[in-house]
């Protein structure tokens, strides 16, 4: 007999373990089957789950245990990433608190020490994914640095450059001031700064008294100034394009440019250009041939390339020293307060300096050209399709991809130097001595380049790389490309885009078919999570107190297309309470001697009742397999729940009940097997969402051989059962009726009421007949009149009474010798005086301009659903007080 209480955390180890020792979640590469690929998104190995990965792992894994039912070779490849900074990061923290750094150990100790520390840290984020249920093929984990990795890594960058898609240049990256180095823009973080607008005069040189004036957020940057740019088309400066301004301190001409980036309706229309500090600047320069001047170090101080007082200096000393000076020149019109965005550097904290350095760029424009029209032809897909979008924007406007950092830990760039600065690129140190040999004519010293690879390349790769590429594998062959990759909408640049084009350049096709982008998890009232703001979720801690299954439901039904998850502890509760109802459900069933039957036969039953609870399942099997198949998490899991606690456990048991305790020895047993076979079913169709209970209750409910993750996935053709879903429907109608008006109207739930029914069919009084008793019970009723005539409803009408409409029938329930009507009409009516009120104000500050400009947009988020639920409650109330017919 199954326990009175479900025990997750008993439950949910044991089972994992069976399941992993088992070899159940392995891919079976010689199969016959049709394979099916999901690409892990690999976590960064320094990593712990939060929120986001707890939702996104429990979608591929919904995804990866429906499509093993279904019976798909399916393979869930899983690894890590080495996450260049990040981990160089944490290990430089390590050694800091011993008061050593790594330049102190050297390059080649400090790697061996960060790999000593993934050795012993680098499985947390995996061993807390196997609590989260997550069922990948663990034995062909990979970890972005693994030889095999590194050496596809080796060979795309050597293709790349051998064919012009990889190449050296000076171009200005995101410089990390502290970490001293190169970072990718989702390094980068935007934070909103009160900060000034400094309005500089620069004279106009051969014009005395003549000044054109800038405007500058960063007033130190005129230092590095290359030209003045206004709008070819703004007729204030129409007359000093082409001449040229005098660069105070600095004492340089520069010329004045016309070109279309300056706004004239922005500051003073003037923009100060300073290529080598600024991305827009960059392109500037580079319309207009201008130089490049570099003016601060790899500190962010100044450079030898500025006036002498200013070498050394801190940016924002020099800052101060160059607003002194114009302000001791004259030539300061004015300081304003400006609040603007500054992009800080998310790991170091400090703020990032664009700084025109050498670095390894990648042709990224060339290489997202086939991955463009691969998205436009449809051979990879977006869901939800509106993130084609986005990707176009980012794609069809793509800069070249620095793919160089100045950091020891990630794939060494494989490129060497000879003497003269020659470089030579090639995958090993033996083939780049040759090809210098080959060059010059005698063997060299070689120095290897120390920069390592942005963490984004290798894991571009990904698709490939962790199937055995550049080796022509039998896994390679079977499960590239991919079915699915499931991601969030922030690294669709970063990560989802740069496999689109490595995969499409050296697979010659798409790495996956569909795309489906999930949305963000955020706290229940909208907002992001934040330390900041303490509004943290833990997965894990939610797992403790609830159960694995009951946090993975709940991320699946909040999980709607196109909508952010808005996660309350509660909603978590909620779905606990869920999985106890299955629970007892089950104990009840059991507590019945309902049993699988061997070889029944669905199709055959001969109960209403029965026939009922058999279509109803073949068509929530069918519903929620296709809602998971089209990524509808949402009606997927709501779809299982609204039958399993509605359909299942709070009509058919119910109906159950009487021919359970009654003499018919058939139907009895027939109803006994019925149970039994739905409930099996029910733990096949909640297994991807909820794999632990549901394995739990397959093992205790029966005598069985194998795993339910292993069984295949119900397909029921062939039993819908239109007259018996007819007609119980139609008793679940009438029940659920009474039972609204009695909650809705106060009536104590011990109270016996009459119902009164007029207007049914023939065929409807028949059914009437047929359930009186089950309605009577059920909608707990003194008396049940299916035909009462037009005197009756009359006369129960005038002592007060609700009226019903449910189809073609009239239903009234006399309720003046239960409840104060006149009271409860009362109480109603102030209710509804009451919301009206609330949704008044709402509307007030919705219809309010100011409002909806100022406030956050999840205030205003709520103000409309707080809106939206008063006016169904309002709805419900009028409803309600129209049913009360008066005395």
């Amino acid at each position: 007999m199954l326990d009175k209480t479900y025990r997750p955390a008993e439950v949910e180890p044991r089972h994992y373990e069976l399941w992993e020792q088992a070899g159940a979640f392995a891919a079976d590469t010689v199969s016959n089957r049709q394979p099916y690929t999901i690409m892990m998104p690999p976590p960064n190995v320094t990593g712990s789950l939060h929120m986001g990965h707890a939702l996104t792992f429990t979608l591929q894994d919904v995804l990866i245990r429906y499509r093993r039912m279904t019976g798909r070779d399916a393979l869930w490849q899983p690894g890590t990433d080495h996450a260049g900074i990040a981990t160089q990061m944490v290990v430089e923290r390590q050694l800091e608190a011993r008061k050593v750094t790594r330049h102190d150990l050297g390059r080649e100790d400090f790697i061996k020490r960060v790999w000593e520390w993934k050795a012993e840290s680098g499985g947390t984020i995996t061993r807390q994914l196997r609590r989260l249920g997550a069922s990948p093929d663990w034995a062909k984990e990979r970890f972005t640095m693994d030889e095999g990795l590194s050496a596809a890594v080796r060979k795309v960058f050597v293709t790349l450059h051998r064919q012009g898609l990889i190449y050296r240049a000076q171009r200005l990256v995101n410089w990390d001031p502290k970490l001293h180095t190169a970072i990718s823009d989702l390094e980068v973080e935007q934070r909103e700064v009160k900060g000034h607008m400094w309005h500089l005069k620069y004279p106009v040189d051969g014009m005395p008294g003549v000044f054109i004036t800038v405007a500058t957020t960063r007033p130190e940057t005129m230092l590095g100034d290359s030209a003045v740019a206004v709008h070819p088309e703004d007729e204030r400066f129409a007359a000093l394009v082409g001449k040229m301004v005098r660069l105070p301190i600095c004492d340089r001409l520069i010329p004045i440019v016309a070109d279309e980036y300056s706004d004239p309706a922005k500051g003073t229309g003037a923009v100060k250009i300073t290529p080598a500090h600024d991305f827009n600047d960059f392109q500037v320069g580079s319309r207009h041939g201008l130089p490049l001047i570099n003016i601060f170090d790899r500190d962010a101080r100044a450079n030898d390339a500025v006036p002498e007082g200013y070498r050394g200096l801190d940016r924002y000393d020099a800052r101060k020293k160059v607003v002194a000076e114009f302000e001791a020149l004259g030539l300061l019109e004015k300081i304003e307060p400006h609040t603007h965005m500054v992009p800080y550097g998310d790991r170091s904290g400090v703020v990032i300096e664009p700084w025109l350095t050498d670095q390894w760029f990648v042709d990224a424009a060339t290489l997202a050209k086939p991955a463009i029209e691969a998205v436009e032809t449809g051979k990879t897909r977006f869901v939800p399709r509106h993130w084609e979008n986005t990707y176009y924007e980012w794609m069809r406007n793509i800069q070249p991809w620095c793919i160089s950092r100045q950091i020891w830990w990630g794939h060494q760039v494989p490129a060497w130097y000879g003497p003269d600065g020659k470089f030579f690129v090639e995958e090993t140190e033996a083939e780049a001595a040759a090809a210098a040999r080959a060059h010059y004519g005698r063997d060299v010293d070689l120095t290897r380049d120390s920069d390592v690879l942005d963490t984004w390349f290798s894991s571009a790769l990904w698709p490939f790389s962790t199937l055995g590429w550049p080796e022509q594998t039998p896994e390679l062959a079977r499960y590239y490309p991919g079915d699915v990759l499931v991601t969030g909408f922030d690294i669709i640049f970063f990560w989802v885009a740069r496999m689109m084009m490595m995969g499409i350049h050296f697979m010659g096709d798409v790495p996956f078919k569909d795309i489906y982008i999930h949305a963000l998890v955020r706290d229940e009232k909208g907002q992001k999570m934040s330390k900041s703001k303490g509004n943290i979720i833990d997965p894990l801690e939610l797992i403790d107190k609830y159960g694995c299954d009951a946090l993975r439901f709940t991320l699946a039904a909040l999980a709607a297309q196109g909508r952010d998850v808005k996660l309350a502890e509660s909603r978590v509760e909620g779905y606990r309470n869920f999985a106890t109802k299955l629970w007892n459900a089950a104990r009840f069933c059991q507590m019945n001697e309902c049993r699988p039957v061997a070889g029944f036969d669905p199709g055959s039953v001969k109960e209403t009742v029965n026939r009922w609870i058999v279509a109803k399942t073949a068509e929530t099997a069918d519903k929620v397999g296709a809602a998971i198949g089209n990524y509808r998490y949402d009606a997927a899991a709501l779809g299982a729940y609204h039958f399993v606690w509605g359909g299942f456990c709070d009509w058919y048991l119910e109906f159950a009940k009487p021919i359970f305790n009654g003499t018919d020895e058939a139907a009895k047993a027939e109803t006994r097997a019925t149970a039994a076979w739905v409930l099996d079913q029910i733990l096949h169709i909640l297994h991807p969402l909820m794999p632990f209970i549901t394995e739990e209750l397959w093992g205790q409910l029966g005598r069985r051989d194998g795993m339910l993750m292993l069984r295949p996935w119900p397909q029921l053709d062939g039993l819908a059962a239109a007259a018996a879903e007819n007609e119980m429907d139609w008793v679940v109608r009438v029940i659920s009726a009474v039972r609204a008006v009695r909650s809705e109207m106060n009536v104590p739930p011990a109270a016996q009421v009459d119902l009164l029914v007029a207007g049914l069919s023939e065929v409807k009084r028949g059914w009437a007949v047929t359930h009186a008793d089950l309605i009577r019970r059920l909608a707990r009723l003194a008396g049940f009149e299916p035909q009462a005539g037009a005197e009756r409803l009359a006369q129960a009408s005038s002592h007060g009474a609700a009226q019903m409409v449910v189809d073609e029938a009239t239903l009234v329930m006399p309720l003046g010798d239960v409840i104060d009507v006149d009271k409860e009409r009362s109480r109603l009516a102030k209710e509804i005086a009451r919301l009206e009120g609330e949704i008044a104000k709402v509307d007030k500050k919705l219809g309010n301009a100011d409002f909806l400009a100022r406030a956050p947009e999840e205030v205003v988020a709520e103000q409309r659903e707080r809106r939206a639920d008063w006016s169904d409650s309002m709805a419900k109330l009028k409803e309600a007080l129209e049913r009360l017919s008066g005395a």
